[in-house]
């Protein structure tokens, strides 16, 4: 018995509780690193700890419960500390070792107990492996939650980025490229007509220009971007007469006064965004598209946007567009859902086009006597 409880047993069961407290000291003491990536470390140093713990708690019972009680102590805040930071792939390492450590300390210490008696002994020191797991994941689940969160904003602005770009940029440099072509076909027979195209290549510049400034300032955060409000129905009548004089399409606007007033303002920039779409598609897809229409029609619960092309250059005009898949359509008709409408597009006619919208709109305002 002498021999059981000397200097030995007492130094081996005092070595858990040692190599747990070290590890602590080490992962607060370590500087040149920053705190995250020490705490990220202990998963197998809690490991070693706990098999030792486990191992000594059979090994060399007679040691006593003073430090079996001090290691069932470090070990639950080294759970606690393992759950708030280490990575998943690393967590099952060290939190099965050390719940067992925990949870079966006192059973070579009990005698003569039955087997029920064990496991409700067991189950009791299981609580506190699962207050500290709860301890660390609370935290670890807010910090989760948290990048998501960050990372979900710049994905949306990153979309609502590539949309502006989309939409506006991308409607202007189509137009600069159509009036570039015209104008190396006429510039030697007809320099006159040249310049006419020059000046608006100048003009679609420049509205590319003001479009990426506007896009830009929205990288500074969303007060600086809410200093210049997006295009609306207002502006219409002037993009469909810069889209007639831009190129061999003509292009009739038919926007009665009901619809500017029935339509909220991110109704009517979404519009104004769909018939940008429109037009562009017109302008890429249907370059011998001889007229173009885009007409409102209100209702009693909403607005009908439709943007329609004639035959064209051929049948193949309808066919193309339709093969092509790009991202213009689909973002556009998840504004139009979010508001609570729809958008289709598809063959029109004989071999044309048609862009249909449905905005809901406010019902219709009382007249006062």
């Amino acid at each position: 018995m002498g021999e059981s409880t000397g200097p030995a047993v007492m130094a081996l069961g005092a070595l858990p509780s040692l190599a747990a407290a070290g590890s602590l000291v080490w992962a607060v003491a370590c500087r040149r690193t920053e705190v995250r990536q020490r705490f990220e470390r202990l998963a197998r140093p809690t490991a070693v700890c706990a098999t030792l713990s486990l191992i000594t708690s059979f090994a060399a019972p007679q040691a006593g419960s003073g430090w079996k009680m001090a290691e069932a102590t470090l070990l639950l805040l080294l759970v606690a500390v393992v759950t708030r930071w280490s990575p998943m792939s690393q967590l099952a390492l060290a939190l099965a070792p050390a719940a067992l450590a925990v949870t079966l300390w006192p059973l070579p210490l009990v005698t003569g107990e039955s087997f029920l008696e064990s496991i409700g002994i067991g189950a009791f020191w299981l609580l506190p492996v699962v207050a500290a797991v709860a301890v660390g994941a609370y935290p670890r689940r807010q910090a989760l939650r948290r990048r998501r969160a960050v990372a979900e904003a710049r994905s949306a602005q990153r979309l609502q980025l590539s949309r502006d770009l989309h939409d506006f940029v991308a409607h202007d440099i189509s137009g600069i490229v159509v009036q570039a072509q015209a104008a190396r076909f006429v510039a030697a027979a007809d320099p006159s007509h040249a310049m006419l195209a020059l000046e608006r290549i100048e003009k679609a510049g420049l509205s590319a220009l003001a479009a990426m400034d506007r896009t830009v300032r929205m990288l500074h955060g969303p007060e600086a971007a809410a200093t210049e409000p997006l295009p609306d129905l207002t502006q219409l009548p002037l993009l469909v007469e810069n889209f007639t004089e831009s190129g061999a399409t003509e292009a009739l606007l038919d926007l009665p006064r009901p619809v500017t007033e029935r339509l909220s303002r991110e109704a009517g920039s979404v519009a104004y965004r769909i018939v940008v779409e429109g037009l562009t598609n017109i302008r890429r897809h249907a370059p011998g598209a001889s007229r173009a229409t885009v007409a409102f029609t209100p209702t009693a619960t909403a607005v009908e946007l439709r943007i329609t092309n004639d035959l064209g250059a051929g049948r193949t005009s309808a066919r193309r567009a339709s093969r092509i898949g790009g991202l213009g359509l689909p973002a556009l008709a998840e504004h139009a859902q979010t508001l609570g409408g729809t958008l289709s597009a598809g063959p029109h006619g004989d071999g044309g086009w048609q862009l249909t919208a449905v905005l809901p709109a406010a019902p219709p305002k009382e007249k006062t006597p």
